[in-house]
């Protein structure tokens, strides 16, 4: 057993138990010696290696490390394979600046494809060591040297066997409908995308005056906060149910017009004089036409369906919560007023780009950008600008609203209708709620909360992406008969198409055409790309190239028997990997989940390079050890989904506090343990007669009972807390309590006891606690066990026989005793170095053993019990008589000697030898007559009054009284 330093330097240790474990190959141990029947499957969803990990990742990568050590130690062999996220639009957002690159055209046109995909190759494992560095530091296991890799062939064919899956299935089809588009990346996104990236921002609304064709000056009055979009208008919706009113007003040249409006939004939109002339039924507008604001289409006569155009027609989503009653409709840009043009057969005009920019029909507008990033009011102040000019505007005002953005460049999305291929989430929607029931939530209220309710309100998922880097779609068309093919792997492709294929993104792919089947035309890919979620979701089956490998191993661990990430996954990854799983295997794809909260800054705000409003994550582990920023986070509410502002002084209170008490009752033992010889060992008996061990040996046992519980659960936060109370105990007051049995020669029983159950006590502590803190785990348990690692061992069990509800419940009675008995003393007061003669308690009676340590806690010299009287829970005699002061003066000199002891450097089982000197009487007294307690308590051999020459001594003052001390050591 090695020497232990008092003082706790973690992150030094830290330090030297990574190279122990490296020099030592412990996690590769850890895994072979498990047998490979027990295999504990765990998904590690796939960072991007585009930036440094910030606490998000340190959050998600200690559950991830936290939950695997803990089964390992119970017996599983747990494989933990690391992945890397290499698709998508993060990685091409980089690129596309360092190129130079404003828009896609620019990648299709100047760049070309092949060479913005290379140049996405080589950038999108820029941070790997950086990633290495962070994760090895915060001594997280995983196997990130045979990574799972997004864009290697063998992840990317097993993408192609899974979108086939389902098409087979009859679950991919494609549909021409409104989505978001980013104008910017020019692609559409998927519903879990949009919902990532809302923002309020202020918008211009304004009511627009649509002139009715048979009726000169009377306009029907309608309500839009994206003016760009009236000039793709082509009907206006009202409502059966609701009642219309014309007004008489004076329009801006001071000229009696009529206006039409529901009659429940007068009050808010009309807010100048007007006289009511009628009311108006609906069914007396339907059907009424009218002049288009803007006739650049209008005019075309080979617009489809242009003769139903510019009308008044019912539909069932017009409301008077806002607006005016009636809807402005333009197919292209809304889901509703595309559902309704196909059902009333209106034109449709998309007169905006998927880059955002104004065609050349739409003259006046050309070449605008309906949403620019520098200023987005800038087009809409152009429309109401034309409206005005043309008195077709009838008001306008700023409109606070939340907008969906661009989830990775910020940029204001639009509504556009568009062709996309989608996987039908709505045919096996009721087959996954019904699987979600299976999944074990933890908080348990994301189940049917937010996970629940997504689910429930899941909509096909568009699967096509209009961009360059990511898996591609693996449908070729014949461009003459429109013959298509699917393909599930390379080999099939390279049948095929007779060419040998090593790479199957876009840039490759795409060249490979061959001639259909079915007639004489050429079969060429579509064009698209496959959304990254279908990348990540497809994890659990590509990570490991199946089914074209580890078929048996796969299919006999499916589903995983956990995941791990932040709360917004629950309409990402989660939700991507549930949908598929249940669409190829109708099985859900993970059995455990544990959901975290964010991490933000410590007001409240959002962490912030720019700002520097938090500490970098390496800087914490430098400074208090990888360990207490482990246990801070499992021991936080951010493991349990809610948010966590992340205090550095919290930091420090745990490692004072919890790693505090761990290392000194650690060294405590170890240092007594060196004076007697103890070795190390893992065989205890835990026969111990002392109370105060079976106390601890019982709370140990609960403990060990409810960690399990806990963790079986997948509750770190609930596991993580257990420790800090056991901590306190066992520092605070077994060790406390014991400690003078440690040095003690009179009962070498009791001795031996003892040092049997806190070394046992220790050990245990060190295993239950490895998988949260793995380094003060493993310091402990080596040098105290003789064993290699705290890893290799197993996860305690709990003794049921040896838990003792009563004893514990009385121990806590009577810390609850002491508390109160120290409380009347504090109130008073008194010191608690000065005697009393007497304690009197309440309630059931106390065994005389608990008794005892009353009395030596409050320092009382009786302690009674008063069953059947009523009052104070605790009574303190509080007279000092002239023996009780001379009791607490010799506690006082014993306290002034341990503190010479100390400064001289001398070793606890130093001998001394006591020397003093005072003009009191009292203090001579004191020293006379209390020189045997002394003695005992100082290890002094004898005690003279004799101001001998020593080198070690003091002056002091008790009271009022001098006293002169001085120790030397005995040779």
């Amino acid at each position: 057993m090695k020497n232990v330093d008092v003082k706790m330097d973690l992150p030094k240790l830290e330090e030297e138990i990574l190279d122990f474990w490296r020099e030592n190959n412990i996690f590769k141990k850890s895994i072979e010696q498990r047998d490979i029947k027990e295999q504990y499957v765990f998904y590690d969803g796939p960072p991007f290696a585009t930036g440094t990990p910030h606490y998000g990742h340190i959050v998600a990568s200690t559950m991830k490390d936290v939950v695997p050590r803990y089964w390992t130690m119970k017996g599983k062999r747990v494989e933990r394979k690391w992945g890397w996220d290499c698709h998508g639009l993060p990685i091409e957002n980089i690129a596309e600046k360092e190129l130079g690159v404003k828009s896609k055209k620019q990648i299709e046109d100047e760049v070309g494809v092949a060479k913005f995909n290379d140049f996405c190759r080589s950038k999108v494992l820029s941070y790997v060591d950086e990633w290495k560095k962070v994760i090895g530091r915060l001594g997280r296991w995983a196997d990130m040297d045979n990574a799972y890799v997004t864009m290697d062939l063998n992840y990317m064919e097993s993408v192609w066997w899974v979108f086939k899956q389902l098409w087979d299935k009859g679950l991919i089809y494609e549909d021409y409908r409104s989505m978001h588009i980013c104008p910017r990346c020019e692609t559409t996104l998927s519903q879990s995308e949009v919902t990532e990236g809302y923002k309020t921002v202020k918008d211009l609304s304004v009511v627009a005056k649509f002139e009715l064709k048979n009726e000169p000056n009377t306009f029907v009055l309608a309500w839009t906060t994206t003016p760009w979009t009236l000039i793709g208008n082509v009907a206006l919706a009202i409502s059966e149910n609701i009642k219309y009113k014309k007004l008489k007003i004076k329009d801006d040249a001071d000229r009696d017009i009529f206006v039409i409006i529901a009659e429940d939004r007068i009050a808010d939109v009309v807010k100048i004089e007007y006289e009511e002339i009628e009311s108006i039924e609906a069914k007396n507008l339907i059907g009424k036409t009218y002049k288009p604001l803007f006739d650049y289409y209008a005019k075309d006569e080979k617009l489809e369906n242009g003769q139903n155009g510019w009308k008044i027609v019912a539909a069932d989503f017009v409301t008077t919560e806002e607006g005016t009653g009636v809807v402005h409709i333009a197919p292209a840009f809304g889901e509703d007023d595309m559902k309704l043009g196909r059902e009333k057969q209106l034109p449709f005009i998309q007169h905006v780009g998927m880059d955002g920019i104004i065609k050349e029909q739409a003259k006046d507008f050309y070449g605008l950008h309906v949403k620019p990033a520098d200023d987005t009011q800038k087009t809409d102040v152009e429309i109401i600008k034309y409206l005005a000019a043309k008195n077709l505007l009838f008001s306008k005002e700023k409109y606070e609203h939340s907008y969906p953005h661009c989830w990775r460049c910020d940029t204001p999305l639009l509504n556009y209708a568009t062709s996309s291929w989608f996987v039908k989430v709505s045919s096996i929607k009721n087959d996954a709620i019904e699987l979600a029931k299976q999944i074990n939530w933890s908080p348990a209220h994301i189940k049917y909360g937010r996970f629940g309710k997504w689910l429930e309100g899941a909509k096909d998922w568009s699967i096509s992406r209009q961009r360059f880097w990511a898996s591609v779609i693996p449908i070729w068309v014949c461009g003459d008969c429109g013959e298509k093919e699917v393909f599930a792997s390379v080999t099939d492709l390279e049948v095929r198409s007779g060419q040998q294929i090593a790479d199957i993104h876009k840039h490759v792919v795409d060249a490979i055409k061959f001639p259909c089947q079915k007639c004489s035309g050429e079969m060429a890919r579509v064009p698209d790309v496959l959304d990254t979620w279908f990348d990540s979701g497809s994890m659990p089956y590509a990570q490991m190239h199946y089914p074209f490998e580890n078929r048996e191993k796969f299919e006999s661990n499916f589903p995983a028997e956990f995941i791990a990430e932040g709360a917004d996954q629950t309409r990402a990854w989660f939700y991507y990997l549930h949908v598929l799983s249940s669409s190829i295997f109708n099985k859900p794809a993970f059995k455990n989940v544990i959901v975290n909260g964010i991490v933000q800054a410590e007001d409240g705000k959002k962490m912030s390079k720019r700002l520097q409003n938090y500490p970098d994550p390496m800087e914490m582990f430098d400074k208090y050890g990888a360990d207490v920023l482990r246990f801070y986070l499992m021991s936080s509410p951010v493991v349990a989904a809610n948010d966590l502002n992340f205090s550095e002084k919290e930091m420090a209170e745990l490692s004072r506090g919890l790693f505090r008490m761990i290392w000194n009752s650690y060294y405590f033992f170890v240092l007594y343990a060196e004076i007697d010889g103890i070795e190390a060992k893992t065989d205890f008996s835990l026969n111990s007669r002392s109370t105060l061990d079976k106390w601890i040996i019982s709370e140990c046992q609960s403990l060990i009972k409810n960690i399990n519980y806990h963790m079986e659960h997948y509750d770190l936060q609930k596991s993580s807390r257990e420790f800090l109370l056991f901590a306190d105990n066992l520092s605070n007051w077994y060790i406390r309590r014991s400690r003078k049995r440690f040095w003690k020669s009179e009962n070498d029983q009791d001795k031996a006891e003892a040092f049997e159950t806190l070394q046992y006590i220790l050990i245990t502590l060190a295993k239950l606690l490895a998988p949260f803190s793995p380094f003060i785990s493993e310091e402990i348990y080596k040098n105290l066990s003789g064993e290699e690692s705290v890893h290799l061992s197993d996860y305690p069990e709990a003794n049921e026989s040896l838990i003792d509800p009563n004893l514990c419940a009385e121990m806590k009675r009577t810390r609850e005793i002491v508390e109160l008995g120290l409380n009347v003393r504090s109130k008073n007061g008194i010191k608690v170095r000065q005697p009393l003669a007497e304690l009197v308690y309440l309630g059931e009676k106390l065994p005389e053993e608990l008794e005892q340590i009353i009395a030596e806690e409050v320092n009382v010299k009786n302690v009674n019990n008063a069953s059947a009287q009523e009052g104070e829970a605790v009574r303190l005699d509080l007279e000092i008589t002239s023996e009780l002061k001379m009791g607490g003066y010799s506690r006082e000199i014993v306290r002034f000697v341990q503190t010479l002891r100390k400064k001289a450097g001398f070793e606890v089982n130093d001998r001394i030898i006591l020397y003093y000197s005072s003009d009191s009487d009292v203090i001579n007294q004191t020293l006379e007559q209390f020189s045997d307690e002394v003695s005992h308590e100082t290890l002094a051999i004898r005690i003279e009054n004799n101001k001998h020459q020593v080198e070690n001594e003091e002056e002091i003052k008790i009271d009022s009284h001098n006293l002169w001390l001085g120790i030397s050591r005995e040779l």
